[in-house]
């Protein structure tokens, strides 16, 4: 079994995620019980590129990789933005365990204007941060995470220009 998973939630607009995202943190500062270590909003921009924005704790190593972990949520054709480079772009092939089907239906509703919030938890913390993100109005869902592929995009984003792995918009 997963350590981790990737709880992601769909958001109506990209300013609901960014409210949500700060919510999210707002709780993670507040609450003993849930301690995330990095969120991240993925949105398309005017040209219909992948953009990541990371919000909360500006760490390296661990953690850091955010903006990799959340574009390999998505389709490739989208994530060739974000993920660039041949080792990166393989990290991308190999996937996370996200499924193609949840990745392409993310990626179409990125595509109709939507927004989504995601962050990496330990699998104890999975239903907390999923059920805060649907009081903020998203719709969430979660996935479980490979943990040798995540060992793997730990150690490109410890490697990858910091603005590669997760540009702010």
């Amino acid at each position: 079994m997963a350590s981790k998973q990737l709880v992601l939630a769909i958001f109506a607009s990209e300013a609901d995620a960014d409210d949500a995202a700060q919510a999210l943190k707002n709780w993670d500062d507040a609450s003993d019980d849930v301690k995330l270590k990095s969120t991240g909003i993925l949105v398309l921009d005017d040209s219909g590129n992948l953009k990541t924005d990371k919000v909360g704790r500006r760490s390296t190593g661990k953690g850091a990789g955010i903006g990799l972990i959340l574009a390999m949520a998505t389709p490739i054709g989208l994530a060739a933005g974000v993920i660039g480079g041949a080792a990166l772009g393989a990290l991308h092939h190999k996937g996370l365990g996200v499924k193609q089907a949840d990745r392409d239906r993310l990626g179409q509703e990125l595509a109709g204007g939507k927004a989504a919030v995601g962050t990496v938890v330990d699998n104890s913390q999975a239903n907390a941060v999923s059920a805060k993100l649907a009081e903020l109005g998203g719709t969430p869902e979660t996935h479980e995470l490979d943990d040798t592929a995540m060992a793997d995009v730990d150690a490109a984003a410890e490697q990858a220009p910091q603005d590669a792995a997760a540009p702010v918009a």
